[in-house]
């Protein structure tokens, strides 16, 4: 049996992404956590005074700031040695699952909640390193071991 977690590292793109990994609290607000995400407005409003670590933007197809990221996760994670890393994506999960996967480190993933039919590129590039890979649409448990519990919305 796995012991239960303690310390957690969140990983979240600024937007939808970042909201819905606000509305997981219930799920990892007992545990010690850290955030991960990029530097925008939103970000630096809705998680000011928390430990949050900026990463490199922008994510999205950008191989020098991917090999940044890559660098930041692999000091991030071996410093702060979470027991789980929680992504709900989107580009910055690649770089952290990578390092995760590893380093030994569980890695849960939930897909975003506009992703009906199938997962993002994002969720198609972590599913084969996630442990725990969340859908939130019946409808959309294509990858064999998604697993569909409810929307968070």
């Amino acid at each position: 049996m796995t012991p239960a977690p303690r310390r957690i590292l969140l990983v979240a793109c600024p937007g939808g992404h970042l909201m819905q990994m606000l509305a997981l609290r219930p799920a990892w607000e007992d545990l010690e956590h850290r955030w991960v995400t990029l530097r925008n407005p939103d970000s630096s409003y809705l998680l000011d005074g928390r430990d949050v670590v900026f990463a490199h933007a922008p994510t999205s197809r950008n191989l020098p700031n991917l090999l940044r990221n890559l660098r930041l996760a692999w000091r991030l994670v071996r410093a702060y040695r979470p027991d789980v890393i929680l992504s709900t994506g989107a580009g910055l999960a690649v770089p952290f699952f990578v390092v995760g996967r590893l380093l030994g480190v569980r890695l849960v993933y939930v897909e975003s909640f506009t992703r009906v039919s199938g997962p993002a590129l994002t969720g198609r590039l972590v599913y084969p390193l996630a442990h725990a890979f969340f859908v939130q649409w019946p409808q959309s448990r294509r990858p064999r071991r998604a697993i569909y519990v409810g929307s968070l919305v």
